[in-house]
């Protein structure tokens, strides 16, 4: 919000709380959602298709595509935007329409400056509305960039050194610890089997080799 049109009573501030509470996680997963179904058609097909069809390396196609799609959202959300909102509000000059532009692309939202506030503005209400598509349209197309950006090899890279580590050695003991106790397991598991065994085997007397003699002599 821009901070220029606020709730004023208790019903409204409490309706405000509750709607964006509703609100900004829906919001949240329509952008989300659009912008993967987006990026697909993009991003990751016209990379592949330069990657096979051609034959370049698709790190350096991935790179490429980033820094055009990176141009072509400033200028068609940025300085263009920039150049009309200065004809079209008469205080604005160049700077200060792309400032506007950076703020609300980047939700910022500070709200020193809001187009469409004057009185004698032409098509007032056709104009708010065209400006409401922008911010959409833009959000989208800088969300869609941000995840250009994100899917390169080398920034995946720098982002796996945040990533939290986990220790190998002790893994490897958890894992040692575990076959040791299978293994002991079935250890006693094969004396107690070899027990029973025996327990359950006839009961047969050996004779003395005197005996044996004996029965010889005879």
């Amino acid at each position: 919000g821009y901070g220029h049109t606020v709730p004023l009573s208790d019903g409204g501030k409490a309706f405000c709380i509750i709607y964006s509470v509703i609100g900004i996680p829906f919001t949240l997963l329509f952008l989300t959602a659009v912008v993967q179904r987006i990026i697909v058609y993009v991003t990751r097909r016209p990379v592949l298709y330069f990657h096979i069809r051609w034959g370049f390396s698709k790190q350096i196609v991935a790179i490429i595509h980033a820094m055009v799609l990176g141009f072509i959202t400033v200028s068609c959300f940025f300085l263009i935007p920039a150049a009309i909102f200065s004809v079209l509000e008469d205080d604005w000059n160049f700077l200060e329409s792309f400032y506007f532009c950076f703020i609300s692309l980047s939700t910022i939202g500070l709200g020193d400056y809001v187009p469409g506030e004057g009185y004698n503005q032409k098509f007032r209400e056709l104009y708010k509305i065209g400006i409401t598509c922008y911010l959409l349209l833009g959000l989208i197309a800088m969300l869609v960039v941000l995840e250009t950006f994100c899917e390169l090899h080398e920034l995946k890279k720098f982002r796996k050194l945040f990533y939290v580590k986990k220790d190998k050695e002790e893994d490897q003991v958890h894992i040692m610890e575990h076959d040791q106790l299978s293994f002991s397991s079935i250890s006693d598991q094969a004396a107690s089997m070899k027990d029973d065994q025996k327990a359950n085997e006839p009961f047969v007397t050996s004779q003395s080799p005197t005996s044996n003699d004996s029965s010889l002599n005879n």
